[in-house]
């Protein structure tokens, strides 16, 4: 028994380890491409598709396309799009979470798009 739950645990560190994590997104004229932390190239967007690239963290990035911002995982798949009139403007994007600030409110997100946070801008955090 001890044997398959040590296995279970070997091959589930094995697939977070695959996880591609975002190490830098070059922005050109035309494109966003995005590169890994070993420096490879992970895959590229056009900006006509994705708008404004806004930031990335870890292994997400996010950009406003019209009234949205949308949460792209590190191969360029939609995760979660989010109205600007419920978020606000995003000022960060680090690591694991987005930031945002609408009104005199702070609000964090995760890559799914769920606050996890709100704290009023005047009480500080």
């Amino acid at each position: 028994m001890k044997r398959k739950v040590f296995s279970l645990l070997l091959f589930m560190l094995a697939i977070v380890a695959h996880a591609q994590q975002i190490s830098y997104v070059e922005e050109t004229k035309n494109w966003y491409y995005v590169y890994d932390d070993a420096g490879k190239k992970i895959g590229g967007l056009s900006r006509s598709s994705i708008g404004e690239l806004k930031g990335w963290g870890s292994d997400f990035f996010v950009a406003k396309y019209y009234s949205y911002y949308r949460i792209y995982d590190a191969k360029g798949k939609v995760l979660k799009a989010m109205n600007v009139s419920d978020v606000g403007e995003i000022v960060g994007v680090s690591g694991k979470t987005i930031t945002s600030r609408k009104g005199s409110w702070i609000y964090t997100w995760n890559k799914e798009g769920k606050k996890i946070r709100a704290t009023s801008a005047q009480s500080g955090f």
